[in-house]
């Protein structure tokens, strides 16, 4: 549940309400970060990718993932980085040993039980198994129907800034299967990268229309590093860019100021379907 706290800057010392934003998870459960009361908000005055993210774990799955750490601009001019509690102070995770004793040898139920026989299958012999029939082929529209099944329905968050795209694009990657989504290591030549296992995505939140040459980068460094890639971008791509991402195959996207993310081309409708082509 989204918690609204009071929180005082430290700075001017002004007082006011915060509501942590909450995210859906892959689930469709809306989660927000725990906010841990007890430590007090800090002015950012240096950002790093490592601090501008936190682990939250969801209370209907249990799957714990990457969301941005709440943030509060005061009147007065400073950023203030609100304080989450991480997932084991949240649960009070339990000691190791605390769960159910296992059986030692010798503890369990004797094969034979006094005056009742031997247990069935106790000799050692198994009983014979049929052999299972092989499953009929699935045709393509039941595949997406149950690949959709499996995923759920993508839960988008408006995007009003550059962050919230970033945001969209990591909930989009996840949502796609990419669970470990992270910042890449490699800069891109504009605009945002992301990396998962196996995937490189650019970011482009830029007023302009995506260019060919950056299709083309993004898709020579996924060529170097031997994974898939995506585009995603605020504001479409030129017609150059979309003709020179359908030869080369990179899936383009363009993230909706509602959150929604479009396919634009062929590449980027398979994707979206779970189908790799």
């Amino acid at each position: 549940m989204t918690e609204s706290v009071p929180v005082r800057c430290p700075a001017c010392r002004r007082e006011r309400l915060f509501t942590a934003p909450g995210y859906p998870c892959v689930c469709g459960t809306p989660v927000a970060p725990p906010l841990d009361l007890a430590a007090a908000p800090v002015p950012v005055t240096h950002r790093s990718w490592e601090d501008q993210w936190v682990t939250v774990r969801c209370p209907a799955c249990d799957r714990r993932s990457q969301w941005p750490r709440p943030e509060l601009g005061c009147a007065c001019g400073a950023v203030l980085r609100i304080a989450v509690r991480t997932p084991g102070q949240e649960t009070g995770a339990a000691e190791p040993g605390s769960g159910q004793p296992e059986e030692a040898p010798g503890n369990g139920p004797s094969e034979e039980a006094p005056g009742n026989g031997p247990r069935p299958g106790a000799t050692g012999q198994r009983a014979p198994e049929s052999e299972p029939e092989p499953a009929a082929p699935e045709s393509e529209p039941q595949g997406a129907a149950r690949r959709e099944a499996r995923r759920g329905v993508f839960r988008p968050v408006p995007v009003r800034t550059a962050r919230d795209a970033v945001t969209v694009a990591a909930l989009y990657l996840r949502w796609l299967g990419h669970d470990d989504v992270r910042r890449a290591d490699q800069r891109p030549p504009s605009g945002i990268g992301l990396a998962a296992r196996g995937m490189v995505a650019q970011v482009d939140p830029a007023a302009r229309p995506a260019s060919l040459r950056e299709v083309e980068c993004l898709w020579l460094t996924a060529m170097t590093e031997s994974a898939a890639c995506v585009y995603f971008s605020l504001s479409g791509y030129t017609a150059e860019a979309r003709a020179g991402a359908d030869g080369l195959g990179v899936p383009l996207f363009v993230l909706a100021p509602t959150g929604n993310v479009l396919p634009v081309n062929a590449p980027a409708r398979a994707l979206a379907s779970g189908d790799p082509g």
